[in-house]
């Protein structure tokens, strides 16, 4: 039996770091750092403290967390959510989904610790306290006065401490402060920044849940007893789920108990929850000028520019952010980097498609990307995976052309199952049953041309799929 078990928080739609990140491809998923996305680097920070691990996860995101799972080589299990209901629900269902001893460590799956070997260390050292019934806590020792974080502060060493006396009781958890009480806390000393991370016994949270939270357990409860299992995935159930209270485990437990634990942690650290934190990863020029992907500063000062898709050339600024994306752009001023969310709300209100979902889509079998649209036609990028295959399916409104770019295709349309190869192209008409498999070992690409009065992604019956998708689905293919 392993000592820990890491549980994986994978939820949030990281509106922070639009128009990059997106509720539908939150900024977990994105590749940021190296050509990885942040789940990624977790994953590969965890792997060597367990041989199996939990992911809690929002139902939709499933499959993106299946492909960061196996592209790090790590085992375990998704806990799915029908509806995402903050920290204290994800907790209290893994918790129930382990063995009473069980040593759970919960860390989010959007932070940015580069020394894995300083936090598995860091980590270890909390397990005494955690296995004695403590909640343990990692506070980020300061290197600044910030105004983002919450804090949390160290009363004496715990009586579990060990050698080195470098666990200690949390006297009170502060609230994200302002300017002149961080300058305080940080000359005071004894203040660390609130991590988010956790390690405790599972029965300990759930005796906790019961003493300051027993109406989000009673929930959880309910929805683990009906939960389905289906293969890695474990879904909770909806209707018991819905039912719960959302509330940070912070405000639910944390703040009101008695046995808390904070183990300091000395390494570099970011929750990388804007773009001022993202530029910071990024190395700076003479200027201070920080340029990820195709960017181009001149006589330009403390500019960050993320174009990853084409030039883009900042001429003469001065403290900007610049993150460019196939269908937005977002020029901001880096003292204004906070009000991101407002002008995600801005765009909902305006019902511009782009505040919540990509060009590109993840899919199970690969993604597909929606290059041009208009009356009556949408053109779209299609990328299969090797082995991989788009459900059985027909449409009630449109016909689709499929030109192949690169790799192999194998074809059902009707009773016919053919090839096709680079630069060839078949005609699926309106009402045909059609699908479409890559056999091959490489990518495969492809551009479909859809036309016809209705190209909605919910003009679609399956009949058959490998994922387990129910028939139809609205916005899948």
């Amino acid at each position: 039996m392993n000592l820990i078990t890491p549980v994986i928080l994978c939820g949030g739609s990281g509106t922070r770091l639009w128009p990059l990140s997106r509720e539908s491809f939150p900024k977990q998923f994105v590749p940021l750092i190296g050509g990885k996305s942040l789940l990624q680097i977790t994953l590969a920070r965890v792997k060597p403290l367990a041989s199996q691990l939990v992911c809690v996860a929002n139902n939709e995101h499933r499959f993106m967390v299946q492909e960061a799972m196996e592209a790090e080589g790590t085992k375990g299990h998704q806990l799915l959510e029908p509806v995402g209901r903050n920290t204290a629900a994800a907790m209290a269902c893994a918790a129930l989904n382990a063995q009473p001893g069980d040593v759970l460590l919960f860390l989010p799956a959007d932070h940015f610790i580069p020394d894995a070997d300083a936090f598995a260390s860091t980590v270890q050292r909390g397990v005494v306290a955690a296995q004695a019934g403590h909640i343990v806590t990692f506070g980020v020792q300061p290197s600044l006065p910030s105004t983002a974080y919450g804090y949390i502060k160290s009363g004496p060493a715990a009586q579990v401490a060990g050698p080195h006396g470098d666990v200690f009781e949390v006297e009170r958890f502060v609230e994200k402060p302002v300017a002149e009480k961080a300058q305080q806390m940080l000359l005071a000393g004894g203040y660390f920044w609130n991590a988010g991370i956790f390690l405790t016994r599972a029965d300990v949270l759930i005796a906790a849940l019961q003493q300051h939270a027993p109406d989000i357990l009673a929930s959880c409860r309910a929805a683990v007893a009906q939960q389905t299992r289906d293969g890695s995935f474990i879904r909770l159930d909806p209707a018991a789920f819905d039912a719960c209270r959302a509330e940070s485990i912070d405000y639910a437990v944390l703040e009101h108990h008695h046995k808390v634990a904070v183990v300091p942690f000395n390494g570099a650290w970011s929750d990388v929850g804007s773009w001022n934190a993202v530029a910071e990863l990024t190395p700076a020029d003479e200027a201070n000028n920080r340029i990820s992907g195709q960017g181009h500063a001149i006589d330009a000062a403390n500019t960050y520019i993320n174009a990853p898709h084409r030039p883009v050339v900042a001429l003469g600024t001065r403290n900007l952010l610049i993150i460019d994306t196939p269908d937005a752009l977002l020029v901001a001023d880096a003292e204004h980097v906070e009000q991101v969310k407002q002008a995600v709300a801005l765009l909902k209100t305006k019902q511009a498609p782009q505040a919540t979902g990509h060009r590109r889509v993840a899919r199970p079998w690969g993604w597909y990307d929606s290059i041009d649209a208009g009356e009556r036609f949408q053109v779209k990028r299609i990328g299969v995976k090797p082995g991989a295959s788009l459900s059985l399916q027909k449409h009630h409104h449109r016909a689709e052309h499929w030109i192949v770019v690169k790799g192999t295709a194998e074809v059902t349309r009707g009773a016919d199952i053919f090839l096709l190869t680079e630069n060839q192209s078949t005609y699926i008409p309106i009402g045909e049953v059609h699908r479409l498999h890559n056999p091959g070992k490489t990518d495969l690409e492809m551009i479909e041309v859809q036309s016809g009065s209705y190209l909605g992604e919910d003009d679609i019956v399956r009949f058959e799929d490998a994922y387990g998708r129910v028939v139809p689905m609205r916005a899948e293919a």
